[in-house]
């Protein structure tokens, strides 16, 4: 399913996979959420809700690009940095464009995301 993330001066295409996790993503959709920074390496944000991580592996390592749900707090983190194999982590898609629009984002900002 394609994505897009629009920020207040750019849009960011994204594809989320068929997975038990992305489709329960998708279904919050359209959402507008506050980004923050988190430890120089992603953004993130609460879920409104909890999402089902049926089926999907125990963890994963991140890439730039990643868009992810970390599970244990519940929250979205998108990734700016590579991080290590972390027990929990979900991925939820990828950012195919627009990636250096959101890492130039300093401090918390806005974000809407909606299917294309």
């Amino acid at each position: 399913m394609k994505i897009r993330l629009i920020l207040d001066d750019a849009t960011l295409d994204a594809t989320l996979p068929d997975s038990a996790a992305a489709r329960d993503f998708a279904a919050l959709l359209p959402l507008t959420l506050t980004l923050s920074d988190y430890a120089g390496t992603e953004k993130v944000s609460d879920l409104p809700r909890k999402l089902s991580i049926t089926g999907a592996p125990a963890g994963t390592a991140a890439k730039v690009g990643d868009i992810d749900y970390y599970a244990p707090w519940g929250n979205l983190a998108i990734f700016y940095q590579d991080f290590r194999h972390s027990d929990g982590l979900v991925n939820l898609g990828r950012i195919e464009s627009g990636m250096e629009k959101l890492t130039a984002e300093n401090g918390d900002f806005t974000v809407t995301i909606e299917r294309a």
